[in-house]
């Protein structure tokens, strides 16, 4: 069974931060990685989009990985103002191949927590970790 590939160019939304650079995508997903490390965040769950959907749905699909980053330190202090925030973590980063380039996206948490949480203790972590997913980014396609 084949369906047609997805248009993936780069679409902007206010829940993301948005990225793009000509590196191949295995090398965007390694300087993706590295600059999240940077920033302390660790990767706790990696999904390879393309190749699930090809073994589950036997559908082709563009380069697309998610990875689910994660600042322990700032994750256990925002657990511990607001236990429900579980769901909505870790905070996900995608790679994937929109054509003639690559684009990288983040969860815009500013958007995502201030929305549902409303708290203003974990607005100030929203904040922070917002700045650190978008210098990733920034560093990411440097």
């Amino acid at each position: 069974m084949t369906n047609p590939i997805p248009d993936l160019r780069m679409k902007k939304t206010e829940y993301g931060i948005y990225r793009s650079t000509r590196a191949t995508f295995e090398e965007a997903v390694q300087r993706t990685r590295d600059a999240l490390q940077a920033e302390g965040f660790g990767i706790i769950t990696e999904i390879d989009a393309r190749a699930t959907f090809k073994k589950k749905l036997d559908v082709d699909f563009p380069n697309y990985v998610i990875l689910g980053a994660c600042a322990p330190k700032l994750a256990h202090e925002a657990l511990s103002t607001e236990p429900d925030i579980g769901l909505l973590l870790p905070c996900n980063v995608t790679v994937h191949d929109a054509g003639n380039e690559i684009q990288i996206s983040a969860i815009k948490p500013t958007t995502l927590f201030n929305r549902l949480v409303q708290n203003p203790d974990v607005s100030k972590l929203a904040d922070d970790v917002e700045a650190r997913l978008t210098r990733a980014l920034d560093r990411a396609i440097a």
